[in-house]
């Protein structure tokens, strides 16, 4: 699909998709950038990275398609750094878990470059190269966030590209994506570290009789500490919004127990049965 692709980040998601890239084909040539040193000499060892650089602008130059990898605070300040080395022709995009803030942030940076946003809804609790895996994005959803302005032929590329390493592709905007995620990925990320906070207050020796039910629901809150604060504070209204509805649904449910409401708390049992069997 492409020649040579700029992956500006070289962690989880930025290492997962040169590995596909490579074993799917889709380009002859990988260039990588990180800011630490230590990481782009590991880079180069790899068999998917075909060279390194110590600027990102460097890493972008020759470049059909350029994906930003790294966390949303610095997307846009990235982005505005490495502008200047892009033609027209030039597509870029990113991976980052919040799009409103970002895509704005793009569309002020003055430059001859195409920017559309992507969201791979693909990552782990995990974090870095040493947990990134070819097959990560296999089956998963990826949201595409243009603007209006964007190109038909561009968006249909970066579409054709997400499918190429395996994702199931849509298209909306960067409000109503913001709103969508902030519901299905960083409410249950919220949900997870508060279980985990509160059974923290309690006796050590209950974390070793839990069984796979507790490890299930609270997985995602090993993630980074530092990323979600990010991705929290950039979407910051809708998250907001997500955590007032849970707690309607909190109190829907906490009713039926204290009226000791059997017929009210097998409706709303069956309601979340409903909906995780659907998944």
């Amino acid at each position: 699909m492409f020649h040579q692709i700029s992956i500006i980040g070289s962690g989880l998601l930025g290492t997962s998709l040169a590995l596909a890239l490579k074993s799917r084909r889709l380009c002859q040539r990988v260039h990588v950038w990180s800011r630490k040193p230590e990481t782009r000499a590991k880079a180069l060892l790899a068999d998917w990275c075909d060279a390194t650089f110590e600027h990102a602008t460097e890493a972008c130059k020759g470049s059909e398609l350029v994906v930003i990898c790294t966390p949303v605070e610095t997307i846009v300040p990235i982005l505005k750094e490495i502008a200047p080395s892009f033609d027209k022709e030039t597509l870029i995009t990113d991976v980052g878990s919040t799009k409103k803030t970002i895509c704005q942030g793009a569309s002020g940076i003055k430059g001859d470059f195409n920017f559309i946003g992507s969201h791979p809804m693909a990552g782990s609790e995990k974090t870095g190269m040493s947990h990134a895996r070819a097959d990560l994005f296999q089956g998963a959803a990826c949201i595409l966030t243009p603007d209006e302005d964007a190109h038909d032929a561009q968006i249909t590329q970066l579409h054709q590209f997400w499918e190429g390493v395996g994702m199931q592709v849509v298209t909306t905007t960067p409000q109503k994506h913001d709103e969508i995620v902030a519901h299905i990925s960083h409410l249950p990320h919220l949900l997870a570290t508060c279980l985990c906070s509160y059974l923290l207050e309690k006796e050590v020796g209950w974390q070793q009789l839990a069984g796979g039910g507790l490890r299930d629901t609270t997985r995602v809150a090993s993630g980074d500490p530092d990323l979600w604060k990010q991705i929290l504070e950039h979407n910051r209204e809708d998250v907001l919004r997500a955590v007032n509805g849970f707690q309607i649904e909190l109190q829907a449910l906490k009713t039926p127990l204290l009226n000791k409401d059997s017929a009210g708390l097998m409706a709303r049992l069956e309601r979340g049965k409903r909906f995780r069997d659907q998944l």
